[in-house]
């Protein structure tokens, strides 16, 4: 059974910078494709980045190119989000999942799913 933590979330400023990571246990990190989600209160979840299970590829939602970067250590089973000039509107819970199918974009090519992590940006 695959296990997702996500971690590093927190309270901060307009422009200011996050790192978020994402632990995953069960199975190696390899394995899988991941996706990084958000969901703010009252709207749905949206996609905000993806990686290859090497790290060769990435993909951004548009509203984040340029401020976010997705990357991974799989040697540690580890994913991250490093999000920079943070802003009110990125204020969100924020998901990593393991992908099994389809495209990075679709919240329904995924499969197992952390708790989230809170990201709150104040203006």
């Amino acid at each position: 059974q695959v296990q997702l933590v996500e971690s590093g979330g927190g309270l901060v400023k307009a422009g200011d910078s996050l790192g978020l990571s994402c632990v995953v246990t069960g199975r190696p990190s390899s394995e899988y494709a991941m996706g990084w989600f958000r969901q703010a209160p009252g709207k749905e979840r949206e996609f905000v980045a993806g990686i290859s299970r090497g790290g060769e590829s990435t993909y951004y939602a548009d509203f984040v190119k340029g401020r976010f970067t997705v990357s991974r250590d799989n040697d540690l089973n580890v994913v991250y989000l490093q999000q920079n000039n943070l802003k009110p509107e990125d204020t969100a819970v924020y998901y990593c999942a393991t992908k099994y199918s389809g495209s990075y974009f679709y919240s329904g090519a995924y499969d197992y799913w952390g708790p989230g992590t809170q990201v709150t940006v104040s203006s």
